[in-house]
């Protein structure tokens, strides 16, 4: 209990810093006003040339500050790259937004209004206003989460990624899914959890569907299902909102420990290449070009180290240097190849010019000028 207490005092701590603006749009298909809630990142302002991705957030009134909460808080830690957060006031309009046909089970009447009111208007009223990445994320919890999969069968189809929390399903809805998720070819993420206190009715349609999603073999999705112990229809969400997050953003993450020891110790290729192939990945899947975090250098490093994969520094080193030109990381890796390469001299000379450039964690002046005098020392330079 006081683990969750205090996760939601840090979640709730985290949304008051960020920006949260409130705006009312005028809708030409809905013919009226709508409200949306807006969380920009903490650093929107002093970083006028990045782009963010965005989540789409159904049910706004009570589920965009558990969203918002969640991105700020993973944001913050480099677990997600930062986004925008956008949540939709449906406390009086709920139904009418998600209604669909009772024959074919489609968006009808004002659900289909409010369907191309999202498509149409909200998401080009934010990429006019905001500075968008074309990856857009749609949350809702079980009528408005049924209403976020329509956008599915699009072509192409609108979001990259659903989140699906205790979905109520239409009609038909897992079967179309199922086909849907088995063809189509854009990247997709697909997350669905339900509880095992969920409402009777819907967790046995959710178990259905997972079991059919399950058999999906389709390298363009990535499907991820949770059945949490104990969790109700409503506590469902604050478990399954983080859970979601660190699925579909897992490439994003620094390097772990377990990835440290059971990819990089056992590659047998480059581990530069691996570093490159990791952040040319977030920038296909996300649209994002992240200068790379220097956590990320320090794990290739220490993995050269353990294998012995010198002639990699090399091209370590220089990348280094591009992407943190002001820090002695890349003059050490560079420095650590000339040394276990035979040019000791280069080795010298390259820890000596670290000197007035920025110490990184362990890398420091003292360091830089351990290693040139041992050179010296070895070699009577």
């Amino acid at each position: 209990m006081k683990y969750y207490f205090l996760l939601f005092t840090l979640l709730f701590s985290f949304s008051a810093i960020s920006q949260v603006k409130y705006e009312t749009i005028y809708s030409e298909k809905l013919g009226e006003d709508r409200e949306i809630k807006i969380q920009l990142p903490r650093n929107y302002e002093s970083n006028s040339e990045k782009r963010y991705p965005i989540f789409i957030v159904l049910d706004g009134d009570y589920l965009f500050e558990p969203v918002a909460g969640n991105v700020d808080f993973y944001s913050y830690w480099e677990d997600m790259p930062e986004a925008i957060v956008v949540g939709i006031n449906q406390l009086e309009t709920r139904i009418d937004d998600g209604y669909f046909d009772d024959t074919n089970y489609f968006p009808s009447n004002s659900g289909a209004n409010f369907f191309e009111f999202i498509g149409l208007e909200l998401l080009p009223y934010l990429d006019t206003n905001y500075r968008t990445a074309k990856f857009v994320i749609a949350v809702g919890h079980d009528y408005t989460s049924n209403f976020i999969n329509y956008y599915l069968f699009k072509d192409p189809a609108l979001f990259q990624g659903y989140i699906n929390l205790s979905p109520d399903f239409a009609p038909m809805m897992a079967e179309r899914l199922t086909e849907k998720l088995s063809t189509i070819k854009q990247k997709t993420w697909f997350y669905m959890a339900t509880g095992t206190d969920d409402i009777k009715s819907i967790r046995e349609d959710v178990i259905y569907t997972d079991k059919q999603l399950s058999l999906v073999e389709n390298a363009a999705v990535n499907y991820y299902f949770d059945d949490f112990e104990g969790a109700t229809h409503y506590s469902l969400v604050g478990r399954a909102i983080p859970k979601a997050i660190e699925d579909i953003f897992s490439i994003y993450r620094p390097i772990s420990n377990k990835q440290y020891k059971e990819e990089l110790l056992n590659i047998e290729g480059s581990l530069y290449g691996y570093l490159i192939e990791k952040y040319n990945v977030i920038e296909e899947l996300f649209g994002l070009d992240n200068t790379i975090r220097i956590n990320d250098f320090q794990a290739i490093s220490a993995a050269i180290e353990k294998l012995e994969k010198w002639n990699d520094y090399e091209e370590l080193g220089r990348l280094a240097r591009k992407e943190h030109p002001d820090t002695m990381l890349g003059n050490y890796y560079l420095g650590r190849f000339y040394e276990e390469t035979g040019e000791p001299k280069k080795a010298m000379r390259t820890y000596q010019s670290a000197f007035l450039l920025q110490e990184v964690g362990n890398l420091t002046k003292d360091l830089m000028l351990e290693k040139s005098d041992a050179i010296k020392a070895d070699f009577g330079y």
